[in-house]
């Protein structure tokens, strides 16, 4: 059965830095493992009125994705020191009904980036907090704070995958081979 890492953006801003990291992230997967994006810019906000025997197909499909998939790599900007409200969303849609939560037990890697120098610090740790309650394994070190991240990209628009400096590009490496020496040593 293959492994299979999800990805979860927090920005829904067309061309969003966040977006570009992740995907760089995404091709630095070693072939053995499975990527998929996980979209949560359509979830109907969280309501638990909505919990009824017909809840939202958006949170349907959603939670049905969620559970496919074996880890998760979370990309998030800052919005006012903390997590956007879309992907605080995406984690109270699949944390519920009570006792459903399909988070629990999944290994998180938390990204945040941003254009200024504290690289989505707050957020970083805001997000990190909720998934201690949602009982997701984190990865601690490295920090993955990417600041300044225009300082980071060669030549101009538009960024691809391939538009980050060595330097960077390697950091991005080091991440990715600790989430996996994380993911697999708690999959022994």
């Amino acid at each position: 059965m293959t492994t299979t890492f999800g990805f979860i953006v927090g920005s829904l801003r067309h061309g969003s830095y966040n977006q570009l990291v992740a995907d760089t992230f995404q091709t630095l997967i070693p072939a053995q493992y499975a990527t998929t994006k996980l979209a949560i810019a359509q979830l109907p906000y969280y309501n638990p009125d909505l919990e009824t025997d017909d809840p939202p197909v958006a949170w349907t499909a959603f939670r049905a994705e969620l559970d496919q998939v074996d880890g998760v790599l979370f990309f998030s900007p800052e919005y006012n020191r903390d997590t956007p409200a879309v992907l605080k969303n995406a984690l109270d849609v699949a944390s519920r009904p009570r006792g459903q939560n399909l988070w629990a037990g999944k290994p998180a890697l938390v990204v945040t980036t941003s254009p200024g120098s504290l690289g989505g610090y707050a957020a970083n740790h805001s997000l990190r907090a909720a998934l201690t309650e949602l009982d997701m394994p984190t990865l601690q070190q490295p920090e993955a704070y990417i600041g300044n991240v225009l300082t980071h990209l060669k030549g101009g628009e538009p960024y691809t995958p391939d538009s980050f400096e060595a330097g960077t590009m390697q950091f991005f490496g080091v991440i990715v081979d600790a989430y996996i020496r994380f993911f697999e040593q708690l999959n022994k």
